[in-house]
């Protein structure tokens, strides 16, 4: 699946990687879809939930290795 942005979060800790996607998503158009990478064991947990209180679309959550690549769809 293509994106339209991008957010390089590795390295970082919660509540971090979530407040990075929730300042990008803020200047995306509604429909647009942000890839989120990170390594944070809490994003699992963090990315889903902010995904469903946001609005927005979480489209894929998936592991390469130790990172976890998640994919946005703003509402």
């Amino acid at each position: 699946m293509e994106w339209n942005e991008e957010i390089d979060a590795i390295g970082l800790l919660c509540p971090l990687p979530v407040l990075k996607a929730r300042k990008r998503l803020k200047s995306m158009t509604s429909g647009q879809v942000l890839r989120l990478i990170a390594t944070d064991p809490a994003a699992v947990v963090d990315v889903p939930h902010f995904c469903f209180e946001s609005g927005n679309e979480l489209v894929s959550q998936s592991d390469e290795g130790e990172t976890q690549i998640y994919l946005i769809r703003k509402a």
